[in-house]
């Protein structure tokens, strides 16, 4: 076990003694989950696109002392690296997100992903966690002694932001960033008139979605009417969930896995409900409920406005993504493409929930001591 003396004032000792260790606990066995849960889900679907056995469960472990040593190195910045490193990290992942309209590649009928040196990356998974720093950066300094029209800067940007977003299109990456930029404008005093006029208009978006978008319209068309659309993948997920019942059917003994074509990354929560039952999913649901309330309970005494809009902003994208994939696979909300953070099979996903966490953990350490301006 790691012990480090109170005294102890090296990075280690310094992280140590002001990180919060029951989310990182949290966050590992989230990923302990994952592991098990993508070596239960993957052969079958490596199999059935032609791969080895256990190729994308293999790649998958490997990413995942990637994404350790991102949520421990990012975790150990101070505000002001923080930031500096969120702004450059969105000038890039922005400027990527822009050359996958040109030169990306189109999967499933959207141009969401662009080859780097050999590396399937997808950009806009990066722009969620850097805009969120970005945007608290912003609308902080409204607020600040120097005159910064930060509220505008910020619309601006996110209008950029949803713009490059739906041309690929990706209406799920956009409703995430929304709302997590929706969340810290009203947590940065949003007027009660501009929260009207944002819900109208995050209403009328979603409307203006379902009538020129044709999946859009099939998913939400389906989910609404049994009748209408393919309904394979949601009825062969809550087939899942009922056949695993209270404790499950046991590693390896489900049957989902075999039909679902996204059974390691949208509808790895079936599996989860399969193979482990409906304990495991409470305890998957427990553990991002934990961290999320866990972070917003350290912001009840945050005096600093950029921490407090960052660290809200970052949890309402992990928690809104966490839920979205759970009830789509349970049909409470229509189904959408998304992973579940830190348990889905993923790259990209995987590498940006690693560098969002680390965020909170770096935003929400005791800052005593840590040499950071407010």
């Amino acid at each position: 076990m790691i012990t480090f003396a109170r005294t102890d004032t090296s990075l280690l000792g310094r992280w140590w003694w002001t990180v919060d260790r029951w989310m990182l606990l949290a966050l590992f066995a989230l990923m302990f989950c994952g592991a098990i849960l993508v070596l239960a889900a993957s052969p079958a679907v490596s199999q059935r696109i032609g791969l080895d056995r256990f190729y994308l469960a293999r790649h998958h472990l490997m990413m995942l002392p990637v994404a350790g040593a991102i949520i421990f190195s990012v975790s150990t910045l101070n505000l002001k690296t923080l930031r500096r490193l969120s702004v450059i990290g969105f000038a890039i992942a922005l400027g990527l997100t822009a050359l996958t309209l040109v030169a990306g590649s189109e999967i499933k009928g959207a141009t969401r992903w662009v080859s780097i040196g050999g590396f399937s990356l997808q950009p806009s998974e990066f722009l969620k966690p850097t805009f969120a720093i970005v945007a608290a950066w912003l609308l902080a300094a409204q607020h600040g002694k120097q005159a910064i029209p930060g509220n505008l800067l910020c619309l601006a940007l996110y209008a950029v932001v949803a713009a490059l977003l739906l041309l690929q299109p990706d209406l799920g990456m956009t409703v995430i960033v929304s709302a997590t930029w929706f969340v810290q404008f009203f947590l940065a005093g949003l007027p009660i008139i501009w929260v009207a006029l944002l819900v109208g208009g995050g209403i009328a978006g979603v409307t203006g979605a379902y009538f020129s978008l044709a999946h859009v319209r099939e998913r939400i068309d389906s989910f609404l009417d049994p009748a209408v659309g393919d309904r394979y993948q949601i009825e062969r997920s809550l087939e899942a969930f009922m056949n695993g019942g209270l404790i499950g059917r046991g590693p390896g003994e489900g049957t989902v896995k075999e039909v679902l074509p996204d059974a390691h990354a949208d509808f790895i929560f079936a599996v989860a409900g399969e193979e482990f039952g409906v304990l495991l999913c409470l305890l998957l649901v427990a553990l991002f409920a934990f961290v999320v309330l866990r972070g917003m309970s350290r912001l009840m005494s945050e005096q600093n406005l950029f921490v407090l809009l960052a660290t809200g902003g970052l949890l309402t994208a992990f928690g809104l993504q966490a839920f979205v994939n759970m009830a789509s696979a349970l049909h409470l909300v229509p189904t959408k493409g998304m992973t579940l953070p830190f348990i889905s099979y993923g790259g990209s996903s995987l590498l940006s929930l690693a560098l969002s966490m680390g965020m909170v953990l770096a935003l929400t350490r005791r800052r005593a001591g840590l040499g950071d301006s407010p």
